[in-house]
């Protein structure tokens, strides 16, 4: 399903790359089993929910 030589990497891990896009639906699959929705919130294989996590204006630098 993946193109990792060894196993697909642990969930959550930065190294899973997206085997499923839908950009025009909001979300993505990627090879470890989570689903990673544009909001920034994830689906966990096993059902948990990891809220999004966005940015507050508060962070963002302005350029002047």
């Amino acid at each position: 399903m993946c193109a990792h030589r060894t196993q697909c990497p642990a969930t959550g891990s930065s190294a899973a790359h997206v085997v499923a896009a839908h950009p025009e639906q909001g979300w993505s699959l990627l090879c470890d089993g989570v689903i990673v929705f544009d909001d920034t919130g994830e689906l966990l294989p096993d059902g948990r929910v990891v809220e999004p996590h966005r940015v507050t204006a508060q962070g963002l630098t302005v350029a002047a």
